[in-house]
């Protein structure tokens, strides 16, 4: 009896992120680059420009300088407030408060 509703709500947590795991694909929010200030997309063309390099001829120094500008960059981006932005923690909690109810 213990093992059949334990199974139960297993089947009932996977089902339920399934579905809105299935439902957040089904409509992905696409930006503009008009929706962006000039400001914030000149700090994300930076990041790709980042991204997009050999990284392979810099030396120590040279690498740790592109890691502090990286974090430097995408803190200015994230405390823009251009954005929501939700912990895993947070996702966990709200989608079994869902299930509770």
């Amino acid at each position: 009896m213990k093992k059949t509703r334990l199974y139960a709500l297993i089947m009932m947590i996977s089902l339920s992120t399934f579905t809105t795991i299935s439902a957040a694909d089904k409509n992905p929010k696409t930006t503009t680059p008009t929706e962006i200030p000039a400001e914030i997309q000149v700090m994300l063309n930076r990041l790709e420009e980042i991204k997009e390099m050999d990284k392979s001829n810099l030396n120590r120094a040279e690498k740790k300088e592109l890691r502090v500008e990286t974090r430097a960059l995408k803190s200015n981006v994230r405390s823009s407030g251009n954005g929501i932005y939700i912990s895993a923690t947070a996702i966990i909690i709200i989608l079994l408060i869902i299930i509770i109810l």
